[in-house]
């Protein structure tokens, strides 16, 4: 199997595409509980039925064009195209030296966000993201070894995890989070997102204010025809909240803030937005927890 993902890691990117979207529209038509997740997950954030449609071939293509980043040598760059929009707001917080916080949801190709930062600004800061390890064991080392890069350290969602990107904060270095990501049990309150209550994560809101690191948005849009990638950076639009009646509001507040910012970069191409992910669930017990 693992001969054969790198056979198709080594195919165009324009061919991965084309063979992810047939994927996509396989699984949705093989998976009731996927199709009807997908449709109501859209529903609520008033996507039309086009965008709707398209965005069941760009899930696949994004499960295809991840074999092509994780599964190329460590020492070659990203093969294809990046543009990027706003790296200005990179220059500028690196050179305030209190680190920085990338916060990106489940948006295009989310996965070569972090891989362009290394690529490009790793010498001056190293980056660390945190990742949900995959339960299949073999799936698990294979993405462990293949999100290994330069520059690059990636840490699980834990509590061991959580104080690792504290101290890369606190040394100047960048972090990336997807904050529309359903957190551990107890690390998260129910906040909404597209008009229903979701488990919001608090960390990126307690990672900001514990280390004093900017917050920067991202997300990388798939271009057509195997084009390659663009890339758009951009800051919080809403300051988040430093002051509540008790703990409990301020998270909520912080949260909602956050919920917003997501809210609008999947908006500007919600066409890519994997709307077939559980956001609603309830939250799973975080691994290494007391019961």
């Amino acid at each position: 199997m693992l001969s054969v993902l790198r056979w198709l890691s080594r195919r165009s990117l324009r061919f991965l595409h084309a063979l992810g979207g047939a994927l996509g529209w396989g699984v949705y038509a093989l998976s009731p509980s996927y199709r009807k997740r997908l449709q109501a997950n859209a529903a609520l954030a008033g996507v039309t039925p086009a965008q709707r449609r398209q965005s069941v071939a760009e899930a696949g293509k994004m499960v295809m064009e991840s074999l092509r980043l994780w599964l190329r040598p460590a020492d070659q760059p990203i093969a294809d195209p990046v543009r990027w929009d706003g790296n200005e707001i990179i220059d500028q917080c690196l050179d305030e030296g209190r680190g920085l916080l990338f916060l990106t949801p489940h948006l295009g190709s989310f996965e070569i966000t972090a891989q362009a930062y290394a690529q490009r600004y790793g010498q001056r800061q190293p980056i660390t993201v945190m990742y949900r390890p995959a339960r299949h064991r073999l799936l698990r080392e294979l993405e462990e070894r293949a999100r290994a890069r330069p520059a690059l350290e990636t840490v699980p969602a834990t509590l061991g995890g959580i104080r690792q990107m504290l101290r890369s904060l606190k040394r100047g270095q960048a972090v990336g989070l997807l904050p529309d990501q359903v957190p551990p049990k107890g690390l998260g309150v129910w906040a909404e997102f597209f008009g229903k209550p979701a488990y919001t994560m608090t960390l990126a809101a307690r990672l900001a204010q514990q280390s004093g690191a900017p917050i920067v948005l991202a997300w990388c849009e798939r271009l057509p025809g195997g084009r390659g990638f663009h890339l758009r950076l951009s800051r919080l639009a809403e300051a988040l909240p430093a002051e509540a009646a008790d703990a409990g509001a301020l998270q909520q507040a912080q949260a909602r803030v956050i919920n917003r910012a997501m809210q609008a970069l999947i908006l500007q191409c919600p066409q890519q937005y994997l709307w077939g992910y559980n956001r609603y669930k309830s939250p799973r017990s975080l691994p290494g927890a007391d019961p």
